[in-house]
């Protein structure tokens, strides 16, 4: 009677039997951290710009942005970013190159609805700055983050 050893056979998810993480668990969780810091780096920038003197208001008399909206919006563009990373580290051959550009163009097109919105111009200005502070954080740690991955 024959019998086999199984000593080699080892139960669980594949980043297990071969000691490495999986690449997207590596990028999301460096991404919402560089997140959890985009969300505060941008909040502290809009509170300092509030405390000399900028008020936010979009258009005259219309609604000032509270910092609590900084800290929403910057959460969920971040959040998108770190979608965009891992989707072009499982579709493409170049993810690092490819999430640069793309990054860099959407934060180029971000800045459209600030010169839109008739604001005055220390408010406009101030949400220009605001727009490269959370890209400032984010376009970098994922950058690197997916050039570390993809060797």
């Amino acid at each position: 009677m024959d019998s086999m050893n199984d000593t080699g056979v080892v139960a669980g998810p594949a980043s297990d039997r071969t000691g490495h993480t999986h690449p997207f668990r590596g990028l999301v969780g460096t991404g919402l951290i560089a997140t959890l810091a985009a969300v505060v780096a941008t909040t502290l920038a809009a509170a300092l710009a509030q405390a000399v003197g900028v008020d936010f208001e979009i258009s005259d008399g219309g609604e000032t942005i509270p910092l609590s909206g900084f800290a929403v919006v910057t959460g969920f563009f971040s959040v998108v970013g770190v979608v965009i990373a891992v989707a072009l580290l499982r579709w493409s051959a170049r993810p690092a190159e490819r999430f640069i550009w793309t990054a860099v163009s959407l934060t180029a097109i971000s800045f459209v609805p600030p010169l839109l919105a008739g604001a005055n111009t220390a408010t406009t200005t101030a949400l220009l700055g605001l727009h490269l502070v959370p890209a400032a954080v984010m376009i970098p740690t994922l950058a690197r983050s997916l050039r570390t991955r993809t060797g």
